[in-house]
């Protein structure tokens, strides 16, 4: 069977990107064990990479192979995740301690953490599927419309991602019911199908210069991770219903949906996805504060990503300098196509 994997750069960076960002930036794997552990670490993180970057990259190529959109990348990311916390780890299904912790009492029913299975499933639709994508093609813009993998390669991979949920889903206890599998099973089905039918353009911003300026397109990015920390701390208190706190979760994320699709324009909308991106990250900096005191190096972790940010924009604002100067002044650089 042939391999051939073309950008083999861009291919590495949504491998390192889709597991890194969930993973070492908000400290479910702990950058310390690098220097504490070094062969646990390197064994956690290669099944990390065997799941989230197999998964993105799945992803990725579906999603180019048919010509869809973000719409289905985001539904196809949700599926993804309860592929993982579902059917893989199981912590849909814990009942109790870490990383669920109160929120195995708060939103269970009938065996199911289900406000903990709402949040982790927006959580790697967004953080694990979508915002690393969206990282790649910022740094391989050249690379967003092609396809990465030959028939063999794309088989190797979801070879790998497979048997990796396969083996996680019998090694880990807790897991769920017959019926509440089929649940799931039902839930990932619909999920699969709209991503099929929606129409590429479905999540389409508007035509025209943007009406976000740079800090409000920021905070947009990081309503996502706002959402979420907003539950935790509702999980804690117990002072608010459950389905009050679901409300809040999906309520700040539609509120960072609308102000994507009124607020940005196609006008220089490679600028709107750095920053909304910077706003993803951005929030989880602010989260690694306080991390940083019971987890030694997660500060590194954001520093290094914080760098590479910081790198990323400069190459943007060379490419869109190389872009004017090549259109002439008058005619100004062409708006960057909506993926």
């Amino acid at each position: 069977m042939r391999i051939l994997i073309r950008p083999r750069r861009a291919v590495l960076a949504l491998l390192l990107f889709a597991p890194a960002i969930p993973e070492l930036l908000t400290g479910s794997t702990p950058i310390s064990n690098l220097v504490l552990d070094p062969v646990q670490f390197a064994v956690s993180f290669a099944l990390d990479v065997g799941l989230y970057g197999t998964g993105a990259l799945l992803i990725r190529e579906v999603c180019v192979a048919y010509r869809k959109g973000w719409t289905s990348v985001l539904l196809l990311g949700g599926a993804y995740g309860i592929a993982e916390e579902g059917f893989a780890v199981h912590t849909f299904f814990q009942p109790g301690g870490s990383p669920v912790n109160a929120l195995a009492h708060y939103g269970h029913a009938y065996g199911v953490n289900w406000l903990w299975a709402l949040g982790l499933t927006s959580f790697h639709a967004t953080y694990s599927i979508a915002l690393p994508i969206l990282l790649v093609y910022l740094w391989f813009p050249e690379m967003r419309s092609l396809r990465w993998l030959d028939r063999g390669s794309l088989g190797l991979v979801a070879a790998i991602y497979l048997l990796e949920v396969v083996v996680f889903a019998h090694l880990v206890g807790h897991g769920p019911s017959p019926s509440i599998l089929a649940v799931f099973l039902g839930i990932v089905a619909i999920l699969i199908g709209l991503a099929a039918w929606a129409p590429a353009d479905l999540l389409r911003v508007r035509s025209g210069p943007s009406r976000l300026g740079r800090g409000a397109t920021i905070v947009a990015g990081s309503l996502g991770f706002d959402a979420w920390v907003v539950v935790l701390f509702l999980a804690g208190a117990g002072r608010l219903p459950a389905v009050a706190a679901a409300g809040v979760l999906v309520g700040l994320n539609l509120v960072a949906l609308a102000l994507l699709l009124r607020g940005v324009g196609t006008d220089d909308l490679v600028r709107s996805e750095y920053w909304f991106a910077t706003g993803m990250l951005g929030i989880l900096f602010v989260w690694d504060v306080p991390v940083d005191f019971s987890i030694y190096g997660i500060a590194g972790v954001a520093a290094v990503f914080a760098f590479l940010q910081y790198r990323l924009g400069q190459a943007i604002a060379r490419r869109s300098a190389s872009g004017r100067s090549a259109a002439g002044p008058a005619r100004g650089a062409a708006p960057p196509p909506v993926a």
